[in-house]
């Protein structure tokens, strides 16, 4: 199994970071892929082969904490290239919400 799970929306209140500044705020690190529960069900495939695909947006993956739980809010096509690469691990901006 790549991910926690597999969700569909976010089932967390809504955090108020609507840009990549914002999140640029948030320090990246390591989370691993088994940990994530997905925000989405859903890959575009454009996305995932595109070799600029982070050209325009940010490096690190965007994940939510909440109650204890890791949603992976944006970044899908970054997680599967990883999985896809065998590496257990993704470098995220994580955002804990109390």
């Amino acid at each position: 199994m790549i991910f926690k799970a597999v969700g569909e929306g976010r089932p967390y209140p809504d955090h108020g970071l609507e840009t990549t500044k914002q999140w640029a705020e948030v320090p990246p690190r390591q989370v691993r892929l088994d940990e994530l529960v997905t925000t989405k069900r859903t890959l575009d495939l454009g996305n995932l082969l595109a070799e600029d695909s982070t050209f325009y947006g940010d490096l690190f993956a965007h994940v939510v904490q909440y109650r204890g739980v890791m949603y992976l809010e944006d970044g899908l096509h970054r997680a599967v290239r990883a999985a896809l690469h065998q590496r257990p691990v993704l470098h995220a901006r994580v955002l804990v919400i109390e």
